[in-house]
């Protein structure tokens, strides 16, 4: 069972027809409200691609917003949801809720508004080689090389949306930085602390 499978509150309206039960995800969806909760794989970009277009669709100048508590996860899954936000001609809030690390900081810290509760963290990172790494020399420069190319990749991106330099951004990603909220403002991955939503 995946471990990031969460019962999903429902709220009850009453209505003409009587009192109905509403899935508490679509009422978000109603005021242009989604998650990225838990990690970031091609089940969750599928979902967050989805909606972000379907809300783009809908009314292409006003805002989404996306709220995360992420750990992150595939590369290339969050630079498919990276593209989608960057697409999309809405304006994009994002708002970080316990943590947003790893490829979620990357699609966190690129939002047009990017807003952190006050407990909240922000870590990023170099991309990692997930599972046992095996083959020949030229196998392994060829992964070596993936890897490189998509630390320059993200690089790139995080360089774009705060504002800070490549090199500056590749000694930052060359370990595990986590920024506390106040941090994460100061070195502009995020624009602002709130204490209400």
């Amino acid at each position: 069972m995946d471990k990031y499978i969460y019962p999903t509150p429902s709220i009850i309206r009453e209505t003409s027809q009587g009192y109905q039960s509403i899935n508490i995800c679509d009422e978000m969806f109603a005021r242009r409200e989604i998650e990225c909760v838990g990690d970031i794989d091609e089940t969750t970009t599928y979902s967050l691609c989805q909606q972000i277009r379907q809300l783009a669709r809908e009314d292409e100048c006003e805002r989404i917003t996306i709220f995360f508590n992420s750990p992150g996860g595939e590369v290339q899954s969050g630079l498919a949801i990276y593209d989608v936000m960057q697409a999309v001609s809405c304006p994009i809030r994002t708002v970080c809720l316990g943590m947003a690390a790893s490829m979620a900081a990357l699609l966190f810290v690129s939002g047009d508004e990017r807003l952190m509760l006050p407990h909240s963290r922000v870590m990023i990172h170099d991309p990692l080689i997930v599972g046992g790494v095996g083959g020949s020399a030229l196998e392994l420069k060829t992964i070596s090389d993936n890897l490189l190319r998509t630390r320059q990749v993200t690089a790139e991106v995080i360089a774009k949306h705060t504002g800070h330099g490549l090199d500056e951004v590749l000694e930052k990603t060359s370990r595990d930085s986590w920024f506390e909220a106040s941090a994460a403002v100061e070195w502009n991955l995020a624009d602002r602390i709130i204490t209400s939503l």
